[in-house]
């Protein structure tokens, strides 16, 4: 048996096939040192869990395009993809430009450097564009191989050109993580009304519900129909958080309303989730 520095101990011996060894504890005694390195050593596992966090969710950018002034307007060629916080390409969510895509030099560059050019795994796409409107887009948290990706900081990159030369392009940021965002930055050259909108989906339970409502049809020119489960109500928002509707029903009246997308809160007896609706003239 080992004494403890005077202390009282109780202690156990345990055998293995090459050594004998000796353990004294002692529930008197605290060793200050170890106490550090306990609390060192959680507060790594804390930060860990948390830097790997993979919040799953909806991200919803929005912008009206304009000429950039070359030979080709109104004909225009756009895309607009995502970046993490080392610049690498993560996935493209929009691509209008065909043959002349080569002259997205931004895009072009960023994919070609991740191994594959011109990359439009779930994107919207399409040919180069007679004339000008308002583009939406949405990405759902995950990268090209279809995982989701880590929480952080990510970059929006946005491109356009109706030249063979490179044109302008536009750069913003937001949080992915289990916190909504709305970001609505200023106009910049070719690229107006710009609205950045995270609606993470903060559990599987949500997830769950949320594939058991549907609502149709989705795009709506005037009405549309929530149908899955019982609703108690539900609210239409705009991507600046702007509640343009109410009802307690499942029929949401979109009459009057102006193209765009929106986000239906709808509140069930099994919980609350949110849903893109997009309104057609």
């Amino acid at each position: 048996m080992l004494k403890h520095n005077g202390f009282r101990g109780v202690s156990y011996t345990r055998f293995t096939n090459f050594a004998s060894v000796y353990i004294s504890v002692n529930f008197n005694y605290i060793n200050l040192l170890s106490m550090k390195k306990f609390v060192l050593l959680f507060a790594i596992i804390l930060f860990t869990s948390s830097f790997y966090a993979q919040t799953a969710g909806t991200l919803i950018v929005t912008t009206t395009t304009s000429e950039v002034g070359g030979s080709y307007k109104p004909k225009n060629i756009v895309a607009v993809w995502i970046q993490d916080s080392s610049n690498n390409f993560v996935k493209t969510l929009l691509a209008y430009a065909e043959e002349r895509k080569k002259y997205l030099t931004g895009w072009k560059t960023v994919t070609t450097s991740a191994g594959s050019p011109y990359n439009i795994v779930d994107a919207i796409s399409g040919a180069t564009r007679t004339s000008h409107a308002t583009r939406s887009c949405t990405w759902n948290g995950t990268n090209v191989n279809i995982q989701v990706v880590p929480d952080g900081t990510y970059t929006i990159k946005m491109e356009i050109t109706d030249q063979n030369g490179t044109g302008r392009s536009g750069t913003f940021t937001f949080v992915k993580g289990p916190n909504p965002q709305t970001i609505t930055p200023a106009n910049i050259p070719s690229f107006s009304n710009i609205s950045i909108n995270w609606q993470p989906t903060t559990s599987a339970v949500s997830e769950e519900l949320s594939d058991l409502i549907s609502i149709y049809p989705n795009p709506v020119t005037s009405k549309a129909i929530i149908s899955g489960i019982e609703l108690k109500s539900v609210e239409l928002m705009t991507l600046k958080g702007e509640s343009v509707f109410t009802g307690k029903s499942n029929i949401m009246n979109l009459n009057g309303l102006p193209a765009g997308i929106y986000i239906a809160r709808i509140e069930t007896i099994k919980g609350i989730v949110s849903k893109k609706v997009i309104k057609e003239q």
